[in-house]
Formats: C-alpha cells, sequence, structure tokens
C-alpha cells in the first residue's frame, strides 16, 4: 500500500512564522577548482536568515550553518528541508529570504516573485551539484549495471521481479534472486524527481512517455515517501526495494547501479556528475544574472554520469533593507566560496561548483541590492 501525503502547512507555518521576525524578501561550465574564499572573508553581519526547499541539500545545508555561523556569531539559519516544490511557495509568498531548489525557477514562478522581490524579480544561483543515486536493496547484489530503457520499465511496472531477463542479459553471472521488485519514489513536489523523471524521458523516450515532473506520475506502481530521508528509510525496510535519491543520503548496505552511457556502464561519481554539468548548457531566455542550466541527460561520454542534480539558492534581486541584502549576500557568498563548496563536498559527497560557474554565481550575489 502506498504510503499517505502527508502535508507541509505545519513546516510552512513555522517557516512563516520566523520569518515575521525577519526583513524578509519583499555558457558553458568547464570543470576546475572553485574560487577563493571563506566565510570570514568579508565584514561579520547578524540577524536571522530563513530558507525552505530542497531536502537533497540537506547535508550540505548543515555543512554550511556550521561554517557561516562560526564566523558569524550573530547569524542564527534556519532551513526546513520540505522539498523544492515547497520551497519556491514560500519563498514566493514572501516567507523565506531564500529557497534551496533541485529544479531551476518555471517562467511563471520567476513572475510572481516580482510581488515580492520587485520588478526584477528572483535569480537562480546554483550552489550543489550532485549525482542522483539509483539505489535497490537486493541481499547479496552489490555490483548491478542498468541501461535507461531497463530503470524505466522498473518505474513503470513492466519488470517487476530482480531475475527478469532483461537485468540477466546486462549482468552476466550476477546471482539475481527470485525476488519482486518494489519501486519506490517521492510523495512531495521533488526536484530529485523532475531531474530524474527528465533523465528518463530523454534517455528511455519509448518507454518513459510521460514528461519530466516534479511530481511523480500517479498511475504508476509502487510505495512513496516524504523526502529524500524518507525514500531512503523505505529502501533499506523493504527488501527488493528500487528508488532514485540524492547520492548524500544513500548509506549503509544498499547498491548503486552503474548507468548505460554510451557503449560503456557508468557507475555513480562526483566527478562524473561535474562532467555532465560541464557538457551542458545555460537555459535560453533568461536575465543576465539567473544562471539556470539546461542538463544534458543524453550525452554519450562515458565520462560523465547524467542522473545528476544541480540544486540553487533562489534568492530576491533586490530586498527591502540594508541588513537583510548584506545578510543574504554573506550567506550566499560563502556557500559558492572554496570554504563552502570543500565543506559540502566532505559532508554531502557533491561536486564542487566549477571555477567559472563559481565566478558567475559570485557576480549574481554581488548584484543583489536594496530596493529603490
Amino acid at each position: 500500500m502506498k504510503a499517505l501525503r502527508i502535508g507541509r502547512l505545519s513546516a510552512v507555518a513555522v517557516v512563516a512564522a520566523g520569518a515575521l521576525a525577519l526583513s524578509a524578501c519583499g555558457s558553458d561550465n568547464t570543470a576546475g577548482t572553485t574560487n577563493t574564499g571563506s566565510a570570514s572573508s568579508g565584514p561579520k553581519v547578524t540577524g536571522t536568515l530563513t530558507g525552505t526547499g530542497s531536502s537533497a541539500q540537506s547535508s550540505a545545508i548543515d555543512a554550511w550553518k556550521q561554517g557561516f555561523t562560526q564566523a558569524n556569531p550573530g547569524v542564527t539559519v534556519q532551513y526546513s528541508p520540505d522539498g523544492s516544490g515547497a520551497g519556491r511557495k514560500t519563498f514566493i509568498s514572501g516567507a523565506s529570504q531564500f529557497a534551496g531548489t533541485d529544479a531551476a525557477m518555471k517562467t511563471d514562478e520567476l513572475e510572481s516573485a516580482k510581488a515580492v522581490c520587485g520588478p526584477d524579480g528572483a535569480l537562480d544561483i546554483p550552489v550543489y551539484i550532485s549525482p542522483i543515486a539509483v539505489t535497490f536493496n537486493v541481499s547479496g547484489v552489490t555490483d548491478l549495471n542498468l541501461t535507461a530503457d531497463t530503470i524505466a520499465k522498473i518505474f513503470r511496472g513492466t519488470i517487476t521481479n530482480w531475475n527478469d531477463p532483461a537485468i540477466a542479459a546486462d549482468n552476466s553471472g550476477a546471482k539475481l534472486p527470485d525476488l519482486k521488485i518494489t519501486p519506490v519514489h517521492r510523495s512531495d513536489d521533488s526536484g530529485t524527481t523532475q531531474n530524474f523523471t527528465e533523465y528518463l524521458a530523454a534517455a528511455a523516450p519509448s518507454v518513459w512517455t510521460d514528461k519530466g515532473a516534479q511530481t511523480w506520475p500517479a498511475s504508476l506502481p509502487g510505495e512513496n515517501a516524504k523526502g529524500t530521508s524518507g525514500v531512503v528509510k523505505t529502501v533499506t525496510d523493504t527488501p527488493g526495494a528500487f528508488a532514485y535519491a540524492d547520492d548524500s543520503a544513500v548509506t549503509g548496505s544498499l547498491g548503486k547501479a552503474k548507468v548505460k552511457v554510451g557503449d560503456k556502464f557508468v557507475a555513480l561519481s562526483a566527478d562524473g556528475a561535474a562532467k555532465a554539468v560541464a557538457l551542458s548548457k545555460p537555459v535560453d531566455g533568461r536575465a543576465a544574472n539567473d544562471l539556470a542550466i539546461n542538463l544534458d541527460r543524453k550525452t554519450t561520454d562515458s565520462s560523465a554520469y547524467p542522473i545528476v542534480l544541480v540544486s540553487y539558492h533562489v534568492v530576491c534581486t533586490t530586498y527591502k533593507d540594508q541588513a537583510t541584502v548584506d545578510l543574504v549576500k554573506a550567506w550566499e557568498t560563502y556557500v559558492v566560496s572554496a570554504d563552502g563548496q570543500k565543506n559540502a563536498a566532505a559532508a554531502a559527497k557533491s561536486a564542487p561548483l566549477s571555477s567559472d560557474l563559481a565566478a558567475k554565481a559570485k557576480t549574481a550575489i554581488d548584484s543583489i541590492k536594496v530596493k529603490s
């Protein structure tokens, strides 16, 4: 039986209540080293900063909070990992100063954000690059090769057992059990879901006929769970389970499949995720400092791992007072700095921003100003 969807109203209410005490917000990428900088490289700031959104960012956020508040002891950073969709909605409502999201803002969301952010609206700033694991719980199986078509067929319910011939064909010699596959997906609106379904739609179009979306297709079989941690717990507790989740949360005895890229099966890695981003292009038609990325899901370059998410912080171009501007700019500057990216990588197994992308992010952050 599918788990019940759990509402996020209480969590959003907490964020909104906290925000009343705040000044709320009224090319190609080349792989390389990150930019320089640290939490202590600028003037000290004080206050409370509130964000909500991506659960995939949770481990990175914890690392950023620790580094930033150690250097700025007068700051409290509140972050509620309610999912990317909830994060964007809360930000647009004016109840948080930034949103964490694993999918860039949509055109209509950017338009809606102008009500709180001013006529120039909001910006998508990449802060976190991470591979999405195709993870499984099959006793005795640690190494597994899967094509995009096979992954899509499992989630669509046309492959239902671990000893299916399609799985066996790409795993010669593996002892695949006669065991039911239980697909597990997110119950909440999720940027991880959007990135994963975009991959399936691009890499397995004859099987995955749905478009990429942050909401999982309701008609498909399997179990659902809230948030990244909920998915991983369900897989851990369910023999035969199969799921997608941000790699930062996949630990313990769970397996991670290699995926077919070109003519090779490629293991998940931070380097492979960074390469996939480097092969991608900016989204067309965005404002000069909006850094949304159009990821290449169909690459045949076997040095890339294409099931990747680029997670953003969405910020206002303008806030209503200088104190808020200073706080947001200081926080985001640390997040994209060399120290911030290094700490996130250590905590979440993410790939640091390239020097080029980090420099563009810093330019975008520097453009934030007080409403005129």
